[in-house]
């Protein structure tokens, strides 16, 4: 589920051997109920968000993207009610490598829509950078980290950072995955009164195609937890959900 109010922000993104990356997850956010206190509330953030992920690699490095989708209500007026999709994100990124060593180039855009009155902004950035990246003989473990520029043309501060770091964990014989993405970047926000935001998105996921049996059965249940801080507002937020993912192979 990429970031918040959203479903974004964070990459779950680029690991860069792995090809089990097609898929389709539904979060539901407890965001609303954990933090109800003046100056913290989340009561404006979606319940309900939808990611689309997909990972391919080719001869030439490789290529993901994810789109994360809000879905809510939001009243305006008396007379007047927004609902359904309240919010779109999205984050392609490419992967190019024409030589052996773990080392590749990446470059990357993302960006976003949020119609409701939150502390959640999306501009436009473009990031470019390297990425080094390590897969096991078996590729049940994979992590890849990224140092990029991050150009973000409608901030006050256009010219920043961003340290990315991306990890999957498989155990079990496939039962349990572990994955999850960690970003560090300078983003200056006025209203917070903040310029480096930090987020991450752990994920745990039971695999059922893992029983015997039901080997075709690409359905998956579990949480990813939303750990940030000045991301969704000024301070430290760790906000769980409850989530469902198919993945397609």
């Amino acid at each position: 589920m990429k970031r918040t109010l959203i479903l974004a922000a964070a990459m779950l993104m680029v690991a860069s051997f792995s090809v089990r990356a097609q898929n389709v997850q539904l979060h539901y956010d407890f965001g609303k109920l954990l933090y109800q206190k003046e100056g913290k509330s989340l009561e404006t953030r979606p319940e309900l968000t939808t990611t689309v992920e997909m990972f391919r690699p080719d001869r030439w490095g490789s290529t993901f993207f994810f789109v994360d989708m809000n879905y809510g209500r939001y009243l305006l007026e008396p007379e007047r009610r927004l609902g359904g999709v309240l919010g779109a994100y999205w984050e392609i990124s490419r992967e190019l490598k024409f030589w052996k060593a773990p080392v590749s180039i990446h470059v990357e855009y993302n960006g976003g829509l949020d119609m409701q009155p939150s502390n959640t902004i999306y501009n436009d950035a473009w990031l470019g950078g390297v990425t080094y990246s390590y897969a096991n003989k078996d590729f049940s473990k994979t992590f890849s980290i990224s140092a990029m520029y991050k150009a973000i043309p409608r901030n006050p501060s256009p010219h920043n950072f961003q340290l990315t770091g991306v990890w999957n964990l498989w155990f079990a014989n496939g039962a349990i995955l572990l994955s999850g993405f960690i970003d560090f970047w300078r983003e200056k926000r006025d209203w917070q009164g903040t310029e480096f935001i930090l987020l991450s998105e752990p994920q745990l996921w039971y695999n059922f195609n893992s029983i015997k049996g039901l080997e075709d059965f690409n359905f998956s249940i579990g949480t990813e937890v939303e750990i940030s801080n000045n991301f969704v507002g000024k301070g430290f937020y760790a906000v769980p959900t409850l989530a469902v993912k198919w993945t397609f192979k």
